[in-house]
């Protein structure tokens, strides 16, 4: 008779929640040949999805629902490492990796295109490449598309990657790169906490290139001397598009690497496997495990 009590109170608990914020990596802004042609376009930030109470994913979504674990259960957690800037002599960006935590999964961001080539697709979208290339695609409830780029040949501007809050700014025919689309504001961790940023745009020799996106995003470069900037670390943000300079080749800023935010009841402990870099805070009735780095695919964490 106990033990029948005791299966139907543990059918009838409320479940463990766990809030999330779940973020990829950037992607790496675009690289630069020696002909004047137009600059690259910066990085698309990481997807960006989250479920804290009282906040926004990406793309403008509401906050998802926190996740029910079970104790005992093993869940992967990812946090997905920046793509690379595209290298000189005309080569796109490569988009970031993504992030997971058991079955959310954030993509990771758009690569930034490469002169006169479209932005990549991902969580947001990488930034076109002057001359008049197309922004790509973000994935929905992540982040905001890339920006076009300039239509002038030899003064198109690159456009700007799309971030997590807005889309990525076009590229300018006057010669001027396209600011990176803004991140998403966090205060899982205590404190508000913007990340997510889309890279800026490239220019030709003497423009006026296009900023990071607030949260992280690479400002982009004004000369093939100058790699364009790279995103922060751990925000998932866009690495900015390389500049085209007479003689020059450019090469794309790094996009920032990902992160995996957990929030969950103070009575919990959570057990993380070896490959994993984490710290873990108290606050209140919860504690906080921010991952910022994953050594393999494989690595998980499982709570008691």
């Amino acid at each position: 008779m106990i033990i029948g009590r005791l299966a139907t109170a543990a059918s009838g608990a409320a479940p463990i929640l766990v809030e999330y914020l779940v973020i990829a990596g950037g992607g790496g802004g675009g690289g630069n040949g020696f002909s004047v042609d137009g600059g690259a376009g910066g990085g698309g930030a990481g997807g960006y999805r989250c479920a804290v109470t009282g906040e926004s994913s990406g793309g403008g979504a509401s906050a998802e629902t926190p996740f029910a674990i079970v104790k005992g259960t093993a869940y992967t957690v990812t946090v997905g490492a920046g793509g690379a800037g595209g290298p000189s002599g005309n080569n796109n960006g490569s988009p970031g990796a993504n992030s997971v935590f058991a079955t959310v999964t954030s993509d990771g961001g758009g690569y930034g295109g490469r002169q006169q080539r479209p932005g990549g697709p991902g969580g947001s979208g990488g930034g076109g490449a002057g001359v008049s290339q197309t922004g790509g695609t973000a994935s929905a409830n992540q982040g905001y598309d890339g920006g076009t780029g300039g239509a002038g040949v030899g003064s198109g501007g690159g456009a700007g990657g799309g971030g997590a809050g807005a889309l990525g700014s076009n590229g300018a025919t006057s010669n001027v790169g396209g600011n990176g689309g803004t991140g998403v504001s966090s205060s899982v961790t205590g404190s508000a906490v913007t990340r997510a940023g889309g890279g800026g745009g490239g220019t030709v020799s003497g423009g006026t290139a296009g900023t990071g996106g607030t949260g992280g995003g690479g400002n982009g470069s004004t000369t093939g001397a100058t790699p364009g900037g790279a995103g922060t670390v751990n925000t998932g943000s866009g690495g900015g598009g390389a500049g085209d300079g007479l003689g020059a080749a450019g090469t794309g800023g790094n996009g920032g690497s990902g992160v995996v935010i957990l929030k969950y009841a103070s009575s919990l402990t959570a057990t993380f496997t070896g490959g994993v870099t984490q710290s873990t805070t108290t606050s209140g009735a919860y504690k906080i495990s921010t991952i910022t780095a994953t050594s393999t695919t494989g690595e998980t964490v499982t709570f008691s």
